[in-house]
């Protein structure tokens, strides 16, 4: 497996040496953190600087809720919040998808950007309302215009979540400034799996619950877990280099006929979509994994499931371009030769698929 591409870092990166490290030392500190005996106070001091390391981080300077991972975060918030009414856009993820029965769905345009005219239409003469919205979406990397968004929202008296699983911390400081609540996940940052954080600007927009985490969250605290989270959180990533692989990979496969997703829109550096004309996304990853490449068709949470898009289908997408788009992320571990073999294997497998149709 050591020669293989790895392209699907917006589903799960791989854990940083330090991280790694830091999950072992924390197995090592075997106490509860709820317990009040020495065992117990020692795993509570590092399970707090652990807390302040992951908010300091993100630049985070209010409450900070640890939870099992984005998801559980999203429901936290989109479950326990003291609003009225709940507003979603039509991209978000399959996570708060499950969790929005009765939310109203927020349309999008053709480039993914949510209308803000229909969002304030739908907080106009409403109680207290939440507006649950990707920081950027985990499919096409199309980024929302969160100060924008949060004007709205807060005119309003509403209550912005963001869904920031797939932000590197400090990437949007209008998320710092705007957000009320921002769900974060270590896995995506190179932490270990089963962590996340739900960040709270004022627990006055919660219900409580009991248990751990102040009350908002029962069951014993992830100590391994958070370590993990904060050392890995704690070093930077390079989105600039991350940017130019991006660009050099969408100049190489536009060439071959690529149609770039929500292309015209502000994207994270680390996500791109595309279609490639006349090949379905299930044969594209056939032939891309038998060439040692590993990408995804949509988020890891449905790309295994036979139904289109959502994302894509409310973006417009008809069949059978909605069933011909691949996704490819990057991370910290990403070269230019991978991408370059990416492309290669792209640009032959659409020129094949050309002169099939010719």
């Amino acid at each position: 497996m050591a020669d293989r591409i790895y392209l699907d870092h917006a589903a799960t990166t791989p854990m940083t040496q330090a991280a790694v490290a830091a999950v072992i030392e924390g197995m090592a500190r075997w106490a509860n953190p709820s317990s009040p005996h020495a065992e117990g106070r020692a795993a509570r001091a590092a399970l707090e600087a652990a807390r302040a390391r992951i908010a300091a981080a993100y630049g985070w300077a209010h409450e900070l809720v640890l939870t099992s991972g984005a998801s559980e975060s999203l429901h936290l918030a989109l479950t326990r919040s003291m609003a009225e009414h709940r507003l979603i856009s039509a991209v978000e993820h399959d996570s708060v998808l499950r969790h929005s029965e009765g939310a109203k769905v927020l349309p999008v345009d053709g480039n993914g950007i949510l209308d803000l005219a229909a969002l304030r239409a739908a907080l106009e003469g409403k109680g207290r309302t939440l507006l649950c919205v990707q920081w950027a979406n985990s499919e096409t990397g199309v980024r929302q215009p969160i100060a924008a968004i949060a004007e709205l929202v807060h005119a309003a008296g509403g209550i912005l979540l963001v869904d920031a699983a797939q932000m590197p911390a400090r990437a949007d400081e209008a998320v710092l400034r705007h957000a009320d609540l921002v769900a974060v996940s270590a896995h995506k940052r190179g932490g270990p799996p089963g962590i996340g954080a739900l960040l709270v600007r004022d627990f006055g927009t919660l219900l409580p619950m009991g248990g751990q985490e102040k009350g908002y969250r029962a069951g014993t605290e992830n100590l391994p877990g958070a370590l993990g989270y904060a050392a890995a959180v704690g070093e930077p990533e390079d989105l600039a280099r991350m940017a130019q692989l991006r660009h050099g990979l969408e100049q190489a496969i536009r060439s071959a006929g690529a149609e770039l997703v929500g292309e015209a829109s502000p994207r994270s550096p680390l996500i791109g979509a595309y279609r490639m004309p006349g090949v379905s996304a299930a044969a594209q990853l056939i032939r891309l994994d038998l060439g040692g490449i590993s990408v995804s068709a949509g988020s890891a949470c449905s790309s295994g499931s036979m139904r289109p898009s959502h994302v894509l289908s409310a973006m417009g997408w008809q069949d059978p371009a909605l069933r011909e788009v691949v996704r490819v992320s990057f991370g910290r571990s990403t070269t230019e030769e991978e991408v370059v073999r990416f492309a290669e294997v792209w640009c032959r497998t659409a020129d094949e698929a050309r002169t099939r149709a010719a």
